[in-house]
């Protein structure tokens, strides 16, 4: 790692993380922008809610299982090559989407993106933490959160657009150009800043941690269909767990494990880590209920609906640096405790009133929750890798980036279940959707509890140890 003076702010740096940027916008857009393509695809295949948010559930679930190793690729493998075979494969699965046949081909496409971004994202982020000077490191990681932070501000509206004119595959499309310019900025400013080493990669840890992830997020989506108390939902809750503890056991006894869990003994770190999983779960789920009960409950078009988001988005995008500036000349307490608070507000709002029946109400409150990523989302990743001491930085970030992955995951999937679980025992569909979104809300309100006590437990004897 780079000594303080020895990191400049320069031009190829701004377009490394740029380049990396571009492939986390990219799957963020499609992402965000297939949220409001979930009627047309249900009309297209003839499939059920469910089925349909595997679009967003094996994108996430599969880049949350690739994250994990980015500590190892990093150590073993030069920062452009990982960056060129990421790129390629994030291609490789947008053409797969554009030019599918069956649903499956887009699960299958969307899977390829996936691994590709799972290398990609992490990558972005080492790079600001190992070559932006250290007094800038708060704003750098806002501009890293800003680069993502834009796409479910362009993502709902873009996805409605395109739908309404070309159809849904013109979503992939139109990725291409980016993507090739990502290519070429990657290529010219992406540089080496530490040692590669010959460091063993073991398999059984990666496929427990990866079981252990599939198990839990595929009893959420299971839950719809099998019941929430099934023995399906409860087996798989029980396997992820034995596969946890093997994992932590194997990670504990190898001499080079994929994830340094001695980290997790930083109780700080480890609050700030649950507080970004709560918070993208809290986040993913919005992105799904507000523009699908904008279709079916307010009957808008899919470009309308879309839009409910933007005036949010836009707004978080505008704070994602802001907060880091604010962290880097006030300390981490105040915007982290304010986007905490921010949070709980517009959920509890939304708890109490609902959606009702003005989209314009529903757009104006849902401003306060990318508010409250602007604050906390980076700020809580910054500050967590604080408290851990240089040598384990790298496994810090791929623990953040691991849970906001799985955050965004099991956010998606516990909202679509909820939702498919009041459909399937409500005839009329709107009423359906009525129901379960608002017990979906009520899950979401007892998340963003839960994120204001992690977050208050942060700041209990507040002092760093690195």
């Amino acid at each position: 790692m780079l000594d303080d003076n020895e990191r400049v702010l320069d031009t190829k740096l701004v377009a490394s993380i740029l380049a990396c940027g571009i492939m986390s916008f990219a799957g963020v857009v499609v992402e965000t922008a297939m949220n409001v393509a979930f009627p047309a695809l249900m009309r297209e295949f003839s499939i059920d809610t469910a089925t349909v948010q595997w679009v967003t559930t094996a994108y996430l679930l599969v880049l949350t299982c690739i994250v994990p190793i980015s500590a190892f690729l990093k150590r073993r493998f030069r920062m452009k090559s990982l960056f060129i075979v990421a790129i390629c494969l994030f291609i490789a699965g947008t053409v797969i989407c554009a030019a599918a046949p069956e649903f499956s081909f887009i699960i299958v496409g969307r899977v390829v993106q996936a691994i590709g971004t799972g290398v990609a994202l992490p990558l972005m982020f080492n790079i600001i933490i190992e070559q932006a000077p250290l007094k800038r490191i708060g704003f750098m990681m806002g501009l890293g959160t800003l680069i993502t932070a834009i796409a479910p501000a362009v993502g709902p509206s873009f996805g409605g657009f395109v739908i309404g004119i070309w159809g849904w595959r013109m979503i992939f499309i139109v990725l291409l150009p980016f993507l090739i310019l990502a290519f070429i900025l990657g290529v010219w400013a992406i540089r080496q800043s530490s040692a590669i080493t010959r460091t063993h990669f073991d398999v059984p840890q990666f496929l427990l941690l990866s079981a252990s992830f599939f198990c839990l997020v595929f009893a959420m989506s299971s839950a719809s269909t099998a019941g929430w108390a099934s023995i399906q939902v409860l087996g798989l809750l029980a396997a992820c767990i034995v596969c946890l503890i093997a994992f932590c056991f194997l990670s504990e006894k190898s001499s080079q494990p994929l994830i340094h869990i001695g980290i997790f003994r930083t109780r700080k770190f480890t609050l700030s880590s649950f507080y970004v999983v709560l918070m993208q779960m809290i986040v993913l789920a919005l992105g799904y209920l507000i523009p699908y009960y904008g279709q079916v409950v307010l009957n808008l078009s899919e470009f309308d609906a879309g839009c409910l988001l933007v005036p949010g988005c836009i707004v978080g995008a505008i704070l994602a640096p802001l907060g880091g500036r604010i962290l880097d000349r006030m300390g981490s307490k105040r915007p982290l405790l304010f986007g905490a608070i921010v949070q709980l507000v517009a959920m509890l709002y939304f708890w109490v009133f609902g959606f009702g029946d003005r989209a314009w109400l529903i757009a104006l409150v849902y401003v306060l929750i990318p508010i409250s990523q602007g604050f906390s989302m980076a700020n809580s990743m910054t500050n967590g890798l604080s408290y851990l001491p240089n040598d384990s930085k790298t496994d810090g970030n791929a623990v953040f980036q691991t849970f906001q992955q799985l955050g965004g995951a099991l956010g998606t999937a516990v909202a679509t279940s909820v939702v498919n679980s009041a459909q399937e025992i409500n005839a009329d569909l709107v009423a359906g959707t009525l129901f379960g979104t608002q017990s979906a809300l009520g899950v979401l309100l007892g998340l963003s509890v839960i994120a204001l006590i992690c977050m208050l437990g942060i700041f209990i004897g507040h002092k760093h140890t690195n």
